[in-house]
């Protein structure tokens, strides 16, 4: 496996996201088959593994804990905090809290249930816009200097939150949706990144299953599926979406490799900072998605790719207006 640097670390060039080991994607798989995922992963040279407080309210950090903690030595640990599970009268509900007290307890917790002493690299899993970016990175900065995290990271940030958080405390990484499909980071985070000697950790880069070319039919979906508000999974708009695929599937057979590994290639491509971490809950898609790492890519296909599927050609917004308001990124016209 190739591998790419995020701060101190050397990674695999693609990572794993484990999320939907545990969460989001309808019924998530058996702990048994997690495992297997986890371990084969780990066996197939992948080295970055990246979960959150908030997948499974908690479940999945224990998942990767209870797998992964006889290998701590082998890989980089990455989670993220500020977006976790809280407890209410009616139940366990998603609750945003950028607060030092929320970031404080929220790694606490993600310690203790990945059963590690100490996690690599932490992000902002979003930023509470009632909280000012300083004061939550300010409190993810004790944390390292706590020796409870070694590196800070922040997911679906502006360019500009980016670069006010880097003047309390030097971030590792960011971490947002990047695919064919979704290219907000082009607009100036890539750049900025860039700019402050940051990774970019793309997640979705499958676009949540539609660059696999696999998924056709949205009635599908199971009713928790997190995919189904999305607009672009609207019955009318992922209609108008699927008539992309063919000439994609097309140039993916042209150049020798499946539809996902051409969407993994082509962000490996577009810049030596960007680290994808595909997620997945069968054996063979693993394989599949790590051998985008030795897919070649030319200016002329990558142009060709590029022309087929991007913010212009692709119906629909990527969230939902609430789910817009949530984040930070810059959105195109």
């Amino acid at each position: 496996m190739q591998t790419r640097p995020i701060g101190p670390f050397t990674v695999s060039a693609i990572g794993l996201g484990c999320m939907n080991l545990s969460h989001a994607y309808g019924v998530p798989p058996s702990p048994e088959e997690g495992e297997r995922i986890l371990l084969a992963a780990l066996d197939a040279g992948v080295t970055l593994f990246d979960t959150a407080a908030l997948y499974g309210f908690g479940s999945n950090e224990k998942l990767v804990g209870r797998v992964m903690k006889p290998h701590r030595a082998r890989f980089t640990l990455a989670s993220k905090g500020g977006m976790a599970g809280v407890q209410f009268d009616d139940g366990l509900k998603r609750v945003i809290d950028g607060s030092p007290e929320a970031i404080r307890r929220d790694c606490e917790n993600s310690l203790r249930n990945l059963q590690t002493d100490v996690i690599d690299l932490y992000y902002l899993h979003r930023w509470d816009k009632r909280v000012p970016i300083e004061d939550s990175v300010g409190a993810m900065s004790d944390l390292v200097r706590a020796g409870k995290v070694r590196t800070l990271g922040l997911s679906e940030v502006s360019a500009a939150t980016l670069r006010k958080a880097h003047a309390v405390h030097p971030i590792t990484a960011v971490q947002t949706e990047y695919s064919l499909w979704t290219r907000n980071p082009e607009i100036a985070v890539l750049d900025a990144c860039r700019d402050i000697g940051a990774a970019f950790v793309a997640f979705s880069p499958l676009a949540r299953g539609f660059l696999s070319a696999r998924f056709t039919d949205v009635a599908t979906l199971d009713a928790k599926d997190v995919r189904k508000p999305m607009p672009r999974f609207s019955p009318e708009n992922y209609a108008a979406n699927l008539k992309l695929l063919p000439a994609y599937t097309a140039l993916a057979a042209e150049l020798g490799c499946t539809p996902a590994q051409l969407a993994l290639a082509w962000l490996l491509h577009k810049a030596p900072h960007i680290v994808p971490i595909p997620g997945t809950t069968k054996l063979d898609h693993l394989k599949e998605d790590l051998g985008a790492a030795t897919v070649r890519l030319s200016a002329d296909a990558m142009a060709r790719v590029e022309a087929l599927i991007n913010q212009q050609t692709v119906v629909g917004s990527r969230y939902t207006a609430q789910a817009n308001g949530e984040v930070d990124t810059e959105h195109f016209a």
